[in-house]
Parts: structure tokens; C-alpha cells; sequence
């Protein structure tokens, strides 16, 4: 509203877009994330109006809650069904996904693709991922209404545009390219937090990939599936954790999705104390710098020329 209502240099509206793409990652790690895992609040109606913010972060609730809370957190890191490690063929975030020559560069120029990630959710991601998920029959509690979720995705991406490029070109005496320039920037600044977050989570060494055995059984039961494939970072910067929505403490999430995350420092040292206790892993980084650190030394190591390729 800033940038529509107050006369600014055009140096200082792309700075505010800037500004915008970081308060939409904060809305959908704080807001939108813990809405949708029911955990906002106790009031089914509360986290549905609040679950809502997912159409203001360009977003679909229903495909949302299909990729992360059925299939990301029911098949935590395994490949070929949690899509949320499924980046294609351009980046190979597990061992079991075909190595590709450009892989090999894959450290340098993965964190600019991760700012992609909301901008894809306004364009194509979308419509791809309801149509599959529909036709599969996919569903987050009961399955859905195909011919309403279509009207939902369709009028909410209209309402969206009009709010965030045909408004601002209607109002703003700027060219419409700069316009544009201004919703990318924004998008690229909340694509590559909303990214790193939860690469810092489950692409890095600590975190495994599993495979399913022949009958399609795993190893371990799902909560410890939870501590072998999820790692902690920065848990204990208060700065991290409020602006992140607790998603540093991405162990207590996974097994506890529906705790409000305002609880996730105090239940960690029981979750820790407990995995120890039965000598199972509790994967943490101190630091965000470490984390990061370890998230490329992962991508450089995936990118390395495979033995058998």
C-alpha cells in the first residue's frame, strides 16, 4: 500500500519490493504453514480464514496440503514420493536420482533457481499439481470437490494478478516492465528464504534419503523415520526462530506437525533427551552459517560424478 500511496524515487518502490518478498516468507513460514497444519489455532475456522494467506503467497491451499502434509510429511526424504526433494532434472538432491553432467555444477547454481519457487506457484506449478493430485485422487482429509478446487485455483490467481501487477500498473506512473521487474524481485526474494529453509532441513548430510524395501516397508517406524531424515538449525537464535516460525526446530515439527510451533524450544529437550536415550539420532546444526555450509557440501557431493555412471 506504501508504494501505491506515497509519492517515492523508483530506486526506493524496487527496495520496497524487496521488503515485501520478506514479509511474505515470514507470512507463509508464521501464518500460512501452521494455519494449514491445523496448529494456528484450536478453532477449525480460524486456521481455515488464516490458511487462506496461502492465495496472498501466490499459492493453492489445497495442492499445499497435498505436497506438504500428506506426502512431505507421511514420506519424509524418500525419493520419488516426498516431491518436496523432487527439484527435476536440473538439481539432484538424492543419490538415487539419474546424474546429469550439469549436476556437476550444481553448487554454484542452485540458489539462484531457488528463487523460482513462488513465482513457478503464480505461473505453472499450480495447474500442474492440481491436475495430478486431483486425477490421483489426492486429498488432505476428505477428498474435494475437482470442479470447486478448479473454480478456487482459477478465481484466486485472477484476483492475484489484479492485486499485484494490474492494480500497480494502473496506479503507479511507471512502466509496465518495471512493474514486472517489482513482482519478480518480490518473488525471488521469498522464493530463495522459503528454499533455503527447508534445504537447510533435509538436503544436508546429516538427513537421510531412504529407500523402501521390496514389499514397499521401511526401516523405521514414522516418528523415528522423522529423526533420520530431519535436521535442526540455529536452534537456539531467537531471531531465526520468530522469523522462521520455529521451522529451525524442524525435528519437533516433523513429529509433532499439529503443536502450534511457539512450542518447539520448550519440547526440544525432550525430544532430544529421549532420542539419546533410546541411541537414536537427533540431527542439529548449531549455527545457520554451518547449516548452510553443509547444504552446498551436500549439493557438491550429489553433483560429483557418480561410479557407476
Amino acid at each position: 500500500m506504501v508504494i501505491l500511496t506515497v509519492s517515492m524515487p523508483q530506486w526506493a518502490m524496487l527496495l520496497l519490493t524487496l521488503v515485501i518478498g520478506i514479509g511474505m516468507a515470514g507470512v507463509g513460514m508464521n501464518v500460512m504453514h501452521d494455519s494449514n497444519h491445523e496448529s494456528f489455532s484450536n478453532k477449525k475456522w480460524v486456521n481455515k480464514i488464516m490458511g487462506s494467506s496461502m492465495y496472498i503467497l501466490a499459492g493453492n491451499v489445497y495442492n499445499w496440503k497435498v505436497q506438504h502434509n500428506v506426502l512431505h510429511h507421511t514420506f519424509t526424504n524418500i525419493p520419488g514420493y516426498d516431491e518436496d526433494i523432487d527439484a527435476g532434472r536440473i538439481i539432484r538432491f538424492s543419490k538415487n536420482t539419474k546424474w546429469l553432467k550439469i549436476h556437476k555444477f550444481q553448487k554454484y547454481y542452485s540458489f539462484f533457481l531457488y528463487g523460482l519457487l513462488t513465482i513457478n506457484w503464480a505461473i505453472t506449478t499450480d495447474f500442474r499439481q492440481m491436475h495430478k493430485y486431483l486425477k490421483r485422487k489426492l486429498s488432505y482429509g476428505k477428498f474435494p470437490n475437482p470442479a470447486t478446487e478448479w473454480t478456487t485455483l482459477i478465481v484466486t490467481k485472477i484476483i492475484y494478478y489484479l492485486l499485484w501487477i494490474v492494480l500497480p500498473l494502473l496506479l503507479l506512473d511507471i512502466a509496465w516492465w518495471k512493474v514486472l521487474i517489482g513482482f519478480f524481485v518480490m518473488h525471488y526474494t521469498a522464493g530463495i528464504i522459503l528454499s533455503i529453509v527447508f534445504q537447510l532441513a533435509h538436503i544436508v548430510p546429516m538427513a537421510e534419503m531412504p529407500l523402501p524395501d521390496k514389499e514397499g516397508n521401511l526401516e523405521h517406524t514414522w516418528a523415528v523415520h522423522q529423526l533420520y531424515t530431519t535436521a535442526n538449525f540455529a536452534p537456539n537464535n531467537k531471531f531465526i526462530s520468530w522469523y522462521t516460525g520455529g521451522l529451525n526446530h524442524q525435528v519437533e515439527h516433523h513429529i509433532f506437525p499439529h503443536i502450534s510451533h511457539i512450542h518447539y524450544e520448550k519440547i526440544a529437550k525432550i525430544v532430544k533427551e529421549t532420542a539419546l536415550e533410546f541411541n537414536l539420532p537427533y540431527n542439529e546444526y548449531k549455527t545457520f552459517t554451518k547449516a548452510i555450509i553443509e547444504h552446498f557440501n551436500q549439493l557438491k557431493t550429489l553433483g560429483a560424478k557418480p561410479a557407476y555412471a
